[in-house]
This record gives structure tokens, C-alpha cells and sequence, in this order.
């Protein structure tokens, strides 16, 4: 199960009308180039310049949201059955009274303090990080505490227990969905992310399709930020991917395993590099990798093997701003016989369908299983 970060396909019907980032993304690069993910479907869940739909598609559809919320805590729980609440924001800042108590427990001081992309809060407090050992902290339009720190002055285990040290604080009316870690290093003009991204989330608020196969006995391994979207619950195993090529390259490991088990992967680099970015150039060439990764994950498939792709949010390019935008999330799923219809549905009958695809049964949480009892695993 591989969520594409950010790749909607679709406004819902409560959001700004006219989103679509895939579309927009399309349209912006002249037409995409994934045939693998064409000849699954890609072009039968919405018009997509560039992916003619399919004769023969896989599984495929739009899949919504049952909940409100646009961000990853709200599209991966909703992929497993929960609903997020609604969470506070900060478009203005946040209050003197969470940044005083943050400077207390951390011991330093706070640059920035509103509203921005990541990269630009980087780029416009770096220098001022470097000469006062200062924290970066800023936000977004979701319910997210971002801090970032150069690795030089505050190295990435400190950053962590700072970020630690937010979330004990960030409770009641001020339990923002997650607090970011963000390590940066260079220098001024030149400053760059590094590897050591670590988000802390809030547990779900009910019980998930996650926990259940924990209980049921079946191993979940967790691919890039997942297992951190979900406050280690219900993971058996985190496998670290801060890029594309890190968590393609940790599913492909995960692939060669024969048990019975859930790879639950997030590809974070259409989000965090290219979304928020508004870089429809690097959109587009990290779906492109994503769609060599695809036509190899199909071929080294079994006849026991589900993969469902799908998303968690959109960012459009084509709308104002830089944050994510309520969309439907596309949903192109394939096992052996599968009969190609289409499935438009909650969020959660991915949850359910992996729930059922791997002990054979349902469980009363929201979601329909879209395969068919006979496509249960026989070793399930």
C-alpha cells in the first residue's frame, strides 16, 4: 500500500472549486509520462493530459474523506479507518503564551513564528539561526509546530528532544495535529535539508485497521513517515525513508520478503520537494520514478499480492499559496483476476480491503473492502 503524497485528483465538494493537482500538474509539463501508471488506470479516474484512460484498467476510482482535515495525519488515518478531528491552526502565529513556554523548556530562542513554506522560513532565518542559536519555528495552514535547526548548531538528537518537548506542551485547546523536526545544513544562500525529518503526531483518536491486524497477528511495516503519522500504533517494524529513492528502495527490500505481512509506504517527495514548491518540472519527474518503480513492484507481484496506490491529499500548483488543498485522493489497486471495475468510496475501504485481503474477514470500522472474498490470500 503506497500513498503518493499530495497527488490529488479531484476538489471534493466542500473545497475551493478547480482543484486538481495531478491535472494541473499535467497540464503545467506538457502531459505526464507514466505509462505504467496509465495502463493501470491513471487516465479512467479523472482526465489527465498526457494518460489516455485505460481499455483494460486495474482497479481504480476516487476515494474521499469522511472527516475534515487536508493534511498527511488526516489522509493516512483516514486510509485506516479514523476520522482526525478538527485540529487548531495558526495562520497568524502562534500565541506568546505556547512560544514563551517552548523558550522555557528548550532553553532558546524563536525566529519566525508564522505561517510559511518550509524552505523559505529556512532561507529567510537561517542566517539569524547560525549567529543566535535561536529555533526556527513556523506553520502552515494545517494544524502542524514546524522547528527547524541547523544541524551545526543544534545537532538532530537535540532537535528531536526539543520537538519532544513541544508536544508535551501542545495539549488541550493547543494540540496541534503534529510537531515537525526539520534538520537543515550549509550555508547562508546555499542552506539544504538533510535526512533526519521526524514528525510527532498524536495517537488516533479510535482504533484503526492498523491495530486490528496488529492484534490479528499480521506484521505492518511502515515505510518512510507512516509510522510516525501514527504514533508508532499498530507498526510492527519502521523502515527510515526521507526520499523517493530511499522508500522505493525499502519496499523493493520488503517485496523480496515471502510473509503474509502489510508494507504500508509513504512517497513524501511529491509533497515536501515539489507541492509546496509549486516545481511542476519535479512533479512530474517523481512520478515518473514512482512509475518505473510500479511496472517493477507489478512484475515481481505473486499470485497472494495486493498493491494499492493512492494518495492523502493534494497541493495544487495552480492555486494561490503553497499549502496542501482538499481533494479526492485516486485509488489504483491490483491483484491477480481482479475485474478492473471502478470503486468511488471512503477513504477507509482501503483499510478495509488490506484488513480483509490479509485475514479474511471485516471489522466494524468505516470502509468497504473492494475485492472479493475469493481474492483473500490462501495463507492468510
Amino acid at each position: 500500500m503506497v500513498v503518493l503524497d499530495a497527488v490529488g485528483c479531484g476538489a471534493l465538494p466542500d473545497a475551493e472549486a478547480g482543484t486538481n493537482t495531478i491535472a494541473h500538474v499535467a497540464e503545467a509539463v506538457g502531459g505526464l509520462d507514466v505509462p505504467t501508471l496509465g495502463r493501470l488506470g491513471l487516465g479512467n479516474v479523472t482526465p489527465i493530459r498526457g494518460v489516455p484512460p485505460a481499455e483494460r484498467p486495474a482497479i481504480h476510482g476516487r476515494l474521499w474523506p469522511l472527516g475534515p482535515g487536508k493534511d498527511t495525519t488526516t489522509g493516512h488515518w483516514e486510509l485506516m479507518g479514523a476520522s482526525a478531528p478538527a485540529a487548531p491552526t495558526y495562520p497568524g502565529g502562534f500565541p506568546p503564551e505556547v512560544i514563551d513556554a517552548f523558550s522555557r523548556a528548550t532553553g532558546r530562542g524563536v525566529l519566525c513564528n508564522r505561517a510559511s513554506e518550509g524552505l523559505r522560513a529556512i532561507e529567510d532565518h537561517g542566517a539569524r539561526h547560525l549567529e543566535t542559536g535561536d529555533l526556527i519555528v513556523y506553520t502552515s495552514e494545517d494544524s502542524v509546530f514546524q522547528v527547524a535547526a541547523h544541524a551545526g548548531v543544534v545537532p538532530p538528537e537535540e532537535l528531536y528532544e526539543h520537538c519532544a518537548a513541544a508536544r508535551a506542551l501542545l495539549t488541550g485547546e493547543h494540540a496541534v495535529g503534529r510537531v515537525i523536526a526539520r534538520p537543515f545544513e550549509g550555508e547562508p544562500g546555499a542552506f539544504r535539508r538533510i535526512p533526519g525529518r521526524r514528525d510527532f503526531a498524536l495517537p488516533p483518536t479510535g482504533p484503526t485497521y492498523l491495530d486490528l491486524l496488529g492484534e490479528a497477528g499480521v506484521p505492518v511495516h511502515a515505510v518512510g513517515k507512516v509510522g510516525q503519522v501514527f504514533a508508532g500504533r499498530g507498526i510492527s517494524t519502521e523502515h527510515p525513508a526521507y526520499d523517493n529513492p530511499s522508500g522505493i528502495a525499502a519496499i523493493d527490500a520488503l517485496l523480496a520478503q515471502p510473509d503474509a505481512s502489510l508494507v504500508f509506504a509513504n512517497l513524501v517527495d511529491t509533497d515536501q520537494l515539489y507541492g509546496h514548491r509549486k516545481d511542476t518540472a519535479g512533479f512530474h519527474a517523481a512520478l515518473r520514478e514512482i512509475d518505473a518503480a510500479v511496472a517493477r513492484w507489478l512484475r515481481a507481484m505473486g499470485e497472494g499480492d495486493l498493491l494499492v496506490l493512492t494518495a492523502d491529499h493534494g497541493c495544487d500548483p495552480a492555486q494561490p499559496g503553497t499549502d496542501h488543498t482538499r481533494e479526492y485522493a485516486p485509488l489504483l489497486a491490483v491483484h491477480a483476476g481482479h475485474d478492473g471495475r471502478r470503486v468511488d468510496a471512503p477513504m477507509a475501504s482501503v483499510g478495509a480491503t488490506v484488513f480483509r485481503w490479509l485475514t479474511g474477514t471485516d471489522a466494524e470500522l468505516p470502509g468497504e473492502a473492494f475485492v472479493q472474498p475469493h481474492a483473500v490470500r490462501a495463507d492468510a
